[in-house]
């Protein structure tokens, strides 16, 4: 029985909202102009499409009396499932993609972790820079962070800096999230030449306009 109920009513679901599927009693009509036609029972609005040879279509059960439009709903069903399918496209869940490098890394090899992280970020990605350590390396972890703030740096136009640098373990993390907005794209990089967290700079205040002063006529 259960099943059966299930059955009936994701039948009714799939039924389209139009034409002889509308039971209200009234309804508020709205021509494919957008104009108000007023209160109106479905009959009445059926014969209207019918004359334009376009469908009523419910566009809001909702309302009292649910509002009624006619349109074309084959059109119409189209364009609601392309805004939905470009939707699902534009929505991306964002993910930790990690950067690993060691602290005596070579030129090449950063350009590369460079190029990685650009690719993880335009993509909406965050990214954690890691630099792992081996052996008695743990004891230059000053020149690991060095280098991370200088990733940081290099990625300030596509990247702002969400964690610090931090030791944990054997290893120093960093982690950088996309920007926002294109605004943010001028802002000054992350980390000054001597490795501290650089600050905005403060608009100078306006001079002061002195007053003119006033022209002796001659008599």
């Amino acid at each position: 029985m259960k099943n059966n109920n299930k059955q009936q009513r994701r039948q009714s679901r799939d039924i389209p909202p139009i034409n002889r599927n509308i039971r209200f009693p009234k309804i508020r009509l709205i021509s494919p102009e957008g104009e108000q036609l007023g209160i109106l029972t479905p009959d009445e609005g059926r014969r209207l499409a019918d004359e334009r040879d376009l469908d009523l279509v419910l566009v809001s059960d909702k309302a009292d009396p649910p509002v009624c439009r006619i349109m074309d709903y084959g059109k119409y069903k189209y364009e609601q499932d392309r805004r939905a399918r470009e939707a699902r496209k534009k929505q991306h869940s964002a993910e930790v993609k990690e950067v690993k490098m060691r602290y005596k890394i070579d030129d090449h090899d950063y350009e590369v972790r460079i190029n990685q992280a650009k690719r993880f970020l335009k993509s909406g990605d965050k990214v954690k820079a890691t630099v792992t350590f081996r052996g008695r390396e743990i004891q230059h972890a000053d020149l690991a962070e060095t280098l991370l703030r200088r990733m940081a740096t290099d990625l300030s136009e596509l990247a702002e800096l969400q964690q610090l640098p931090k030791r944990e373990g054997r290893n120093m993390n960093m982690l950088l999230s996309p920007r926002k907005s294109d605004k943010d794209k001028d802002k000054e990089p992350v980390f000054t030449p001597d490795g501290k967290p650089a600050r905005p700079k403060l608009a100078k205040p306006a001079k002061p306009v002195k007053p003119a002063k006033p022209q002796q006529v001659e008599s």
